[in-house]
């Protein structure tokens, strides 16, 4: 089934992405899918592409905790790789021990000894050692069943945890094994510590890792081996095998090089196949894009990047190109001039947004400044239905709708375009490479592709999202922007900001007030969208309104409307207004518990005031825990309003942590490789990637061979579908 066939309700496993859907996707979709992967699979990894429940042990009541964790194949548990390692020291006695030590002793139960009140407070089992030290293992809750039928007193046995005092007593808390014999506990003296989610427990995810690295098949090296022999790496097999025993670089870092290899080959493959397809070169003569009324004049940073296009779109070789630009730098109006070019030159071009919020915005902003030039464009999301739809549909299939804005709806399959030409895709970061490749199939021949992104992305982690396409750059703001001034409030103050925001939206203006997180969670003391927005409404009555991603959407649209037309005077959203939303009446922004944001989207979020000619304030509201790595980052928001500073800094910040805040989907496309290793080793798996390509006779070589086996293994076979013109 080519890609471009598939329609709503379908997934493309395939390409390790979802397509983009109304409805939930439908077993049946599933199910054929993955009969496709299956049968174009190399066989020898069919075992590690099974379900996860092939496994001993793996019933529906376990399913639902390792779903959670993504891992629903056996693969998938062979790359979940431990977090760290808890390392133990074998003692003969107490004595040995030091305290907020990891041991393994040989102790023998003397009491055991239940709390005063069912229910409340530790129970206690006393044990002594070989020469008489007495050693508590402590238990809470239902755990104290488990000690009664593990710790018969008087009978001898080997526990491992962590050695600790409790005023003038040693205790071990929980005691991470108690074993009859000391063989299986010594063994462990170096244990994995895995990533968890509710219902599991370390000893079943290590129990499920033993069992998907038993079934290894035995691969051919697809690493250069002058490569393989300078770095001393393991063989593939034995790298996952090492890596879920212990602490080791050699075969973590064998095993990231694979990815970021696989990576690269990939979109290495999709340039070269983007260079060999035959486009249309788009020449326009200005007759639209004279007629434009611009709000404000171009930036040096927008007519450089305008050029890079118009030389693009010249090309028989379909455009394949990145505009990166900063909040509010204005790549919507170089998107409308690509987009005119095309119209001008008699094809027609399509706008993809991420949500209908932000499809909506872009249509009424682009019709706004299309309305001089007589160039006819709709709007096409999924809640288009009957009439409506199909006269849209009409109008591109004979071509009176020259621009089409809106959501996945655009591409799926009953939609039809007389000559699309060009296809613009906004927070491109949010679709995989391989829905790019879908969405460009829709024309009659290859349309020129115009992805964007308003997250900055540092120059040194470009490489590894966007390897297969050309970037522009907008590092230029229009002249009249005025900077925002941000602050950073501790959340005991919360009550002057309110009285701050309603002095301000008691004048007339208008502000945003962001929360993360749409319901309460106690336990993590974050603010919920419904909980403020309640409050505030109490206090200021039905001016304020309220926009999250659970709400239906004609109640969102409502909302939205209001806000932008100046009725609403206080938004309380979720991060759903991150990208795309403005109101330029709007100059106050206020985000709660900003230290649990990433920087790069407190980055977006401040975009959203500041639009028009007003002062705009935006108020960080911060918890009092907060760390030293997280006072400095919201020191770097009040410091700077420059995105690219910003994610170049704050690379350097996290060093090896997580991209621009807490990990998303689409801040990297890698589970292996962490940001010091992309970093170290991505700029030599792309010269090897290219190598091979270009030297080494491709995948038709032995290398190629096993390198094909490699795309599948990590799911950029898309690179591999395009060789056999999938």
């Amino acid at each position: 089934m080519p890609a471009a066939k598939l329609g709503a309700g379908q997934a493309n496993c395939k390409f390790g992405v979802v397509i983009w859907h109304e409805g939930a996707v439908t077993a049946l979709a599933k199910a054929a899918q993955a009969a496709i992967d299956a049968a174009m699979r190399p066989d020898i990894l069919n075992p590690l592409f099974a379900e996860i429940d092939t496994l001993d042990g793996v019933g529906p009541k376990l399913r639902k905790p390792l779903d959670k964790l993504g891992l629903t194949r056996v693969r998938d548990v062979a790359y979940h790789l431990p977090e760290r390692f808890v390392t133990r020291r074998a003692v003969g006695n107490l004595d040995e021990a030091g305290e907020g030590e990891q041991i393994v002793i040989q102790l023998t139960p003397t009491e055991h000894r239940a709390p005063r009140m069912q229910g409340r407070g530790p129970y206690r089992v006393f044990a002594q050692d070989v020469v008489g030290n007495i050693c508590a293992l402590t238990y809470f809750g239902r755990a104290s069943y488990t000690a009664k039928k593990q710790l018969p007193v008087g009978e001898t046995r080997w526990v491992a945890g962590k050695l600790e005092r409790y005023g003038d007593m040693l205790q071990i808390v929980h005691p991470d094994h108690v074993l009859e014999e000391g063989g299986e506990s010594l063994q462990r003296l170096c244990e994995p510590v895995y990533a968890l989610s509710e219902g599991l427990t370390q000893p079943k995810l290590a129990g499920l890792a033993e069992q998907a690295l038993g079934q290894l098949p035995r691969l051919a090296e697809w690493i250069d081996p002058g490569q393989f022999d300078k770095n001393g790496w393991p063989a593939w097999s034995d790298a996952l095998k090492l890596a879920h025993k212990a602490e080791n670089a050699s075969a973590r870092d064998r095993l990231a090089y694979d990815e970021l290899l696989a990576n690269s080959l990939a979109l290495l493959l999709v340039r070269a196949d983007n260079r060999q397809r035959k486009g249309r070169a788009l020449k326009g003569d200005h007759s639209r894009r004279s007629k434009l009324d611009l709000p404000f004049p171009l930036t040096g940073a927008q007519q450089r990047s305008i050029r890079e296009i118009e030389e693009d779109l010249a090309q028989e070789s379909p455009m394949l190109r990145l505009l990166q630009g900063d909040v509010g730098a204005g790549k919507t109006v170089v998107a409308l001039e690509a987009m005119l070019v095309a119209v001008e030159a008699e094809a027609q071009a399509a706008m993809l947004a991420p949500t209908e919020i932000l499809a909506r915005q872009h249509y009424e902003t682009l019709r706004q400044m299309l309305r001089p030039t007589g160039v006819e464009i709709a709007l096409l999301t999924g809640r288009d239905k009957g009439r409506s739809r199909e006269s849209i549909l009409m109008g591109l299939l004979d071509g009176s709708i020259d621009i089409v804005v809106g959501t996945h709806a655009i591409f799926q399959e009953a939609v039809q375009y007389r000559d699309l030409g060009l296809v613009v895709i906004d927070e491109q970061h949010r679709f995989g490479v391989a829905q790019r490749l879908m969405l460009t199939r829709k024309g009659k021949r290859t349309p020129h592709t115009l992805a964007m992104t308003a997250t900055p992305i540092p120059r040194t982690l470009t490489l590894a999202q966007y390897g297969e396409m050309d970037v522009s750059r907008l590092d230029e703001l229009p002249p009249g922007r005025q900077a925002i001034d941000t602050r950073v409030v501790g959340q005991d103050r919360l009550g002057e900001v309110v009285e701050g925001v309603g002095r301000h939206i008691g004048s007339g203006r208008q502000a945003y007030w962001v929360c993360p997180m749409v319901h309460d969670n106690e336990s993590l003391d974050i603010a919920a969208a419904e909980a403020r927005y309640a409050a505030l409404k109490e206090q200021f009555g039905d001016t304020v309104v309220l926009v999250h991603g659970q709400l239906d959407a004609t109640e969102k649209d409502a909302a939205m409307a209001r806000f932008a037309s100046g009725d609403a005077k206080l938004l309380v959203a979720t991060t759903v207004i991150e990208v795309g939303v403005d109101v330029p009446a709007a100059t106050l922004m206020v985000i709660e518990q900003a230290e649990r944001f990433g920087l790069a989207q407190l980055h977006q979020l401040r975009g959203r005031v500041g639009r028009g000619a007003d002062k705009s304030v935006c108020l960080l509201l911060r918890g009092e825990a907060l760390s030293e790595t997280g006072r400095k980052r919201l020191a770097l928001m009040r410091e700077t309003q420059d995105g690219f500073r910003i994610a170049e800094e704050d690379l350097e910040l996290r060093g090896g942590g997580e991209l621009l805040g807490t990990r998303q989907s689409g801040d990297t496309p890698f589970r292996i490789a962490n940001l010091e290793q992309i970093q170290r080793m991505l700029p030599i798996a792309h010269d090897d990637a290219r190598l091979l390509i270009e030297r080494d006779g491709g995948l038709k070589s032995p290398r190629g061979e096993a390198a094909r086996t490699l795309l599948y293994l990590f799911e950029r076979d898309y690179g591999v579908q395009l060789l056999r013109g999938g």
